[in-house]
Order: structure tokens, then sequence, then C-alpha cells
């Protein structure tokens, strides 16, 4: 069987490989190192290397895989060098490189474990909780002294009693983590939006949480520290969440090795469910259109099946949201319902911040009946609506 791992599975630039085509590598091995900003990668599967190309490193690889082995990383100095080395990246789905943002320094602020799960249907931090809490609030801990963080909160929405009750039960001895509850709604797991209500700063579009004296982490990727300082462990699996029309329903998948198909997910889950449509890697607002080749990432949260599209032929106008769908992302679906664009507004809330459009206010929707009636006028006859809460 052959593997595909991504060169770039984080924010910046594609790593440079340091196998070459014919290298027995095993599993946990190191394939590829940053040259810029980013953040090495490592082989999920033992074998041999049959391809190195600009964007992959291809194993073939062994028939007699054993997923609990792993190469352990070299003993490094400090906790924040083995997150480095481990290869860690923002699991929610950013991808940021994790200890980057941990060498900012806290010791006025606060950090922010996000288990609100934002998106729609993903389910796997969820479980995390509740297979994992008591690693999940070590790495809280690891995370708070290399920060020097006096004081953590972990977001979550306010429906999730289980993982609650099972939080507030690790926490009892706790004195410097809280838990902080959160509506069912999106985007409640939006950095600025954690900011603004754990602790009432708005921040300005392209400001970071770091000016509000604030790190926020995705709950995966704070387990993934934990695993690396004390398991010495690579980050090369992930956990995701299938869902749609698969025939088991939602079924989440554990420590999936990185470069996996997703169409094997999909059969882990019962395969398909009749009809279905597209692959959605991702989130429901914010996944991308995949296939069952696609490789699972350090970023995948989801393996969605969708319903096949409705077919229209009314032309279509497209309102945009920031922190939904993006326009390529809306027209790609606009075409595969066979209709045609012919007109595209922004949420009124949308401003340009270096060339790219952000929200001013995250999870706080405005009306849109000025768009609407804009599209109207330029021959909208039926609307795909991209904006969050509302």
């Amino acid at each position: 069987m052959l593997i595909s791992i991504p060169l770039k599975q984080h924010v910046g630039s594609l790593n440079q490989p340091i196998v070459e085509v014919g290298d027995v590598v095993e599993r946990g091995e190191l394939l590829a190192i940053p040259t810029k900003l980013g953040a090495n990668v490592f082989s999920s599967f033992s074998g041999e290397v049959a391809e190195v190309n600009e964007n992959y490193i291809v194993i073939n690889c062994s028939s007699d895989q054993d997923f609990d082995h792993f190469v352990p990383l070299k003993d490094k100095k400090t906790p924040l060098e083995m997150v480095e080395e481990a290869g860690i990246v923002g699991a929610g789905g950013a991808g940021f490189p994790t200890a980057i943002k941990l060498k900012n320094q806290i010791p006025d602020g606060v950090f922010i474990a996000n288990a609100v799960e934002c998106e729609a249907l993903l389910c796997h931090n969820m479980e995390e909780i509740d297979e994992e809490v008591e690693l999940l609030i070590k790495g809280i801990h690891y995370c708070m002294d290399i920060t020097k963080a006096p004081r953590a909160v972990i977001a979550i929405k306010e429906k999730h009693a289980k993982e609650i009750a099972l939080l507030n039960e690790a926490l009892k001895e706790e004195t410097q983590i809280e838990l902080f509850l959160l509506p069912n709604l999106y985007p409640a797991g939006d950095e600025r939006v954690l900011v603004r209500e754990i602790k009432g700063v708005t921040l300005q579009p392209g400001q970071l949480p770091i000016e509000a004296g604030v790190i926020v982490d995705n709950i995966e990727t704070i387990k993934r520290v934990a695993e690396a300082i004390d398991f010495k462990k690579p980050f090369i699996d992930k956990d995701v969440t299938v869902a749609g029309r698969v025939k088991d329903g939602t079924t989440v998948l554990r420590n999936v090795p990185i470069g996996t198909p997703v169409g094997e997910l999909i059969q882990a889950a019962g395969g398909y469910e009749h009809p279905h449509g597209e692959i959605v890697i991702g989130g429901p607002m914010t996944g991308q259109t995949g296939n069952e080749q696609s490789p699972v990432t350090k970023t995948t949260g989801g393996v969605l099946v969708a319903m096949p599209f409705p077919q229209t032929k009314k032309k279509m106008g497209l309102l945009v949201c920031e922190c939904g769908g993006s326009e390529d992302r809306m027209r790609h679906i606009a075409e595969e319902m066979g209709t045609t664009v012919v007109a595209v507004e922004r949420c009124k809330r949308m401003v340009e911040v270096n060339g790219r459009y952000r929200c001013s206010l995250p999870g706080v929707c405005p009306g849109q009946a000025e768009a609407v009636l804009s599209l109207r006028k330029k021959g909208a006859e039926s609307l795909m609506v991209g904006t969050c809460s509302n």
C-alpha cells in the first residue's frame, strides 16, 4: 500500500525532505524539516520511500504495521524543545506551529484550552475528554508552565453535560484551571470570540490573542503536547470525526495515522449510505472538497460525506461571510448545483486587513437585508448564504 505524507501540514512553507527514494523508514522517523515557518514531518507508517516530489513523500508501507510502536523523539533540554521537535501544529484546523505560539510569555495572562469544537457534526474533541481527560489536564499544565500563564480556562459548549461533569471532577483539586461555558452556536470557538467572552477584550480584525495576554490552543493540540513530553511521541496520528452519509452514522476514529486515505476512514464508518454526494475534508462550514485518496493531515478534523447537491437553474447570488465558506468554496457548490453565479455580496462586518477579508465582530451577526436586496437587483433568483450564526 502506498501512503502519501504531505510536506506542508501547517501554516508556512513546504518542508525540505531529508530522505531519498529507497530509504527504509520506521513509524515516527523524521522525513522532512522546515526551512522557514513550519514544523517537522514524520513518517506515520513503516516502509520504503517510493517517491519524493515537491508536495509529498510517498511510502510503500510494510505489510506488518505496528501502530503501537514509534521511533521516540530525541531527548531535548526543555518541554518547549520537545514540542518543537514533535512537529506539533494547531490540530483544530489552523495548523500554526505550536512551539512558536508557546514561546510567548504571559505571566499576567490566561491560557485557553479550546474545547468548543466550533463546527457542527464534529465530536472527536468530546471523545478526547471522555477518554483522556487526565492527559488533557496534564497538557494544559505543561502549556501553562511553558508560557508562564498563572491560570487557564477550558472553553466548552454548555450542551456537553457529560464532558462538563468529567472536567469538573478532574478539576476539583485544581486552583489554576476553570471551565467557561459557551452557547451552542457557530463560531463560538473562534479565537477572537473566546478572548471577547472570557477576557472581555474585543480584538480588532488582524489582532492576535497574544495582544490581549492570551494564548489559545485546541485540546487535541494540547493532548499532543502531553504525548510529546511524556511519551516522546511525534505528531504522527490524528483524531477524526467521520459523519454524514455513512452507514454507521457519526463515528470518531482516534489516532488515525497521518497519510491514511480518507476512503479508508469512510469504510471504517460502514461505507457509503446511498445516495451520497461529495466528500468534505474538515467541517461543514469551512471544509473543502476532497476525494477518497485525500490523505489525513495534522489538521484534518472531519471527513464528511454529503448528500447529492440539489439541482437548480435559477440564477444565484452569493452572500459571503468570513467565518463561513469562502467565495471559492461557494462558487464550487453553485457549479455542482448546475446554476450560474450572477452576483456576490459580502457580510457588512467583513473588512479588509492586509489583503484578506476578516470579520469585525465574529459571532455577532448583523441583518443582511441590504445585501439581499442588492443581490436581487443584480439578477439573483436564489441565494447561497455563508453567514455564520444568523
